[in-house]
């Protein structure tokens, strides 16, 4: 008696899992509506009193939450999706960051830097994972 093993073949269509994806798009578009909080409320900070600093503080870290989830959406996206790697990397920076800008909030000669990078990622990100390329298998 002959035994045959059905192994599942690997996918060969060309296109990174939509949901992944979706999901992928979704935590960017949350990451960069939570920076866009922490940057408003860091403006209104510096002239406000106590409370609009806890406000900020609170928005990064939301900042922080959202950049954990999509470190493992574009990883997998990037490995298991086999989706662009670059991403990946790019949302491991975001994160280690945006701690650093906990790190450096009384030396603003570093934060506001800091925050600058943190905005030039998310738009990369953004750009990427809402075009056509996003989906292109590698």
């Amino acid at each position: 008696m002959q035994e045959t093993v059905a192994t599942a073949a690997p996918r060969q269509s060309g296109q990174v899992s939509a949901g992944l994806l979706y999901g992928l798009r979704i935590v960017v578009v949350a990451q960069a509506a939570s920076l866009l909080v922490a940057a408003s409320l860091a403006g209104q900070a510096v002239g406000a009193g106590e409370a609009m600093r806890e406000a900020h503080v609170m928005a990064g870290m939301v900042v922080h939450l959202v950049a954990l989830v999509q470190v493992v959406l574009a990883v997998l996206v990037w490995r298991p999706g086999r989706g662009a790697g670059w991403p990946a990397l790019a949302s491991v920076a975001l994160l280690v960051v945006g701690m650093a800008q906990h790190v450096t909030w009384l030396w603003l000669g570093a934060h506001v830097p800091n925050g600058v990078v943190l905005f030039g990622l998310i738009t990369a990100m953004l750009v990427w994972t809402w075009s056509p390329r996003a989906a292109v298998r590698r």
